[in-house]
């Protein structure tokens, strides 16, 4: 972060900062609510390859509003956020007038000493004319009048930033060329730990933590650089801590909802989600559900198993019935999970505690290993010898008389895996054999954690004679050409 070219927004809650934060970014990134605190984990993006944006939860937030854990934590990060910037934008609401907060937080803000813009927001509402007089008094120059809901007065406030910024950095130097980045997800049920591990990952205490369920309402993203200990090359990742996904029938406001729409957009955004489950209560039925909604997004997906800080004390105190060691417990544990998630693609299972810091960077290390794994083009010949295996080991169930067959496969594509099957019939391929098949393939080429599609061509026509092998063959790498 570049804390020269850095930008804080701050306010009481809502008074806009979020609606703000997502005009000057030029996206919606922040979830925009009329509850107040909503905002409440640090938000960074870079407006215009230029500066830094920082969103920050609401200053003041009463601990009535919200549980005192959060309360605290949101003005610590506020206080960074201020601390960091270069510049802050003091948001107010023009249409409430100047409250106790406002001025209280006027008063800290003096004592940073730091460049401060103050940003009327909500001027096109009834009465904002008749308080900026109250909040320019306040002496914050300059002083901009905006609109966040409807864009009015931006143009004005973006030349007032860049006037105190200065003109943007120009280097001699060629621009270095950024790494591409491989995006990794926390996703789970609320108060599995999700922003517990994200904040050992980081080595920051940039996610509020809180054993209150919800804490986290956004997607937060931050860059994150790895070097293994044991050297190696440094691995490029932008991590992704969603708020934790509840039921549906759970969902009790549009703010919750909300909060699912970001979560479920980025996973789906995602090339590796980490589906992080609670040690002490296993996998539940909503745990399942998750994983079958990371599976049809079509992503990596590896299962995090947090707080095993328990199962490890307990064995210090005295072993489980029925396991001598903890290694024996956990593979036990491995093979539950595995029986509660048949479905899914032999992901890896880790074991972290985020409390101990314990094997929390094997997360990174398995996501290096899908990542390269989801890269690999899958050898045409060995992949129907493979078929050739399966359908001789198991025969599909017979339908209308006549059994499922594949003539040849061909990938088309990664992330998924998709391959295409020239088949007799698409009619007779069941879910049973579906799943035969995919096992097969994920242990013949060491897929875990890895989806596979099957793309499935009939014969053209039950009028036409079938199809010689060599001329599906033909198609195959004909309809597969150029297409990755």
């Amino acid at each position: 972060m570049n804390l020269e070219r850095s930008v804080a927004l701050v306010g009481r809650p809502n008074v806009g900062k979020s609606r703000i934060f997502n005009r000057l970014v030029g996206r919606r990134v922040a979830i925009v609510h009329d509850m107040p605190g909503v905002t409440r984990d640090l938000a960074t993006e870079i407006v215009d390859d230029d500066y830094m944006l920082m969103d920050t939860g609401g200053i003041g937030i009463r601990p009535e509003m919200t549980p005192e854990m959060i309360h605290a934590a949101t003005e610590e990060q506020a206080d960074f956020a201020i601390q960091a910037a270069a510049l802050v934008l003091f948001v107010v609401d023009a249409s409430e007038g100047l409250t106790t907060v406002d001025e209280d937080l006027a008063n800290q803000l003096r004592q940073y000493n730091k460049p401060t813009i103050l940003v009327m927001n909500k001027m096109d509402r009834k009465g904002a004319s008749t308080h900026q007089l109250e909040f320019v008094k306040l002496g914050f120059k300059p002083a901009c009048g905006v609109s966040a809901e409807h864009g009015n007065g931006f143009d004005r406030l973006q030349d007032a930033i860049l006037k105190i910024l200065g003109p943007k950095p120009v280097s001699d130097e060629p621009k270095k060329k950024e790494p591409r980045r491989t995006r990794i997800c926390l996703a789970g049920k609320p108060n599995v730990g999700k922003s517990s591990l994200g904040n050992r990952l980081l080595n920051s205490d940039r996610l509020i933590v809180s054993e209150v369920a919800g804490t986290t309402r956004d997607a937060i993203e931050a860059d994150l650089d790895y070097t293994p200990k044991e050297g190696g090359e440094t691995l490029y990742f932008r991590l992704v801590d969603t708020a934790g996904l509840k039921p549906k029938r759970k969902l009790g406001s549009s703010l919750d909802y909300f909060s699912t729409l970001r979560s479920e957009e980025a996973i789906r955004r995602s090339e590796i989600v980490f589906l992080v489950l609670d040690a002490m209560t296993g996998v539940t039925k909503h745990d399942k559900k998750l994983a079958g909604e990371i599976l049809e997004a079509g992503v990596g997906l590896v299962m995090v198993v947090n707080k095993w800080d328990y199962a490890r004390e307990t064995f210090r105190r005295d072993p489980i019935k029925g396991y001598d060691k903890e290694s024996d417990f956990r593979k036990a544990f491995i093979e539950a999970v595995r029986k509660e998630l048949f479905f899914l693609p032999d992901s890896p299972v880790i074991f972290t505690s985020a409390l101990e810091n314990f094997h929390v960077g094997d997360i990174l290390k398995q996501a290096a290993i899908v990542q390269a794994t989801l890269a690999r083009e899958l050898p045409t010949g060995q992949m129907n010898r493979l078929i050739k295996e399966l359908f001789e080991k198991r025969q599909p169930k017979l339908v209308g008389g006549k059994r499922f067959k594949v003539y040849y496969g061909v990938q088309t594509g990664n992330r998924p895996f998709r391959i295409r099957l020239f088949c007799n019939s698409e009619e007779r391929f069941d879910e049973n054999y579906r799943r035969f098949l995919e096992s097969g393939f994920q242990k013949e080429f060491k897929l875990s954690g890895c989806p596979l599609r099957f793309e499935l061509v009939g014969k053209p026509s039950a009028n036409r004679k079938e199809l010689s092998i060599t001329e599906y063959r033909r198609r195959g790498h004909r309809k597969n050409s150029g297409k990755k």
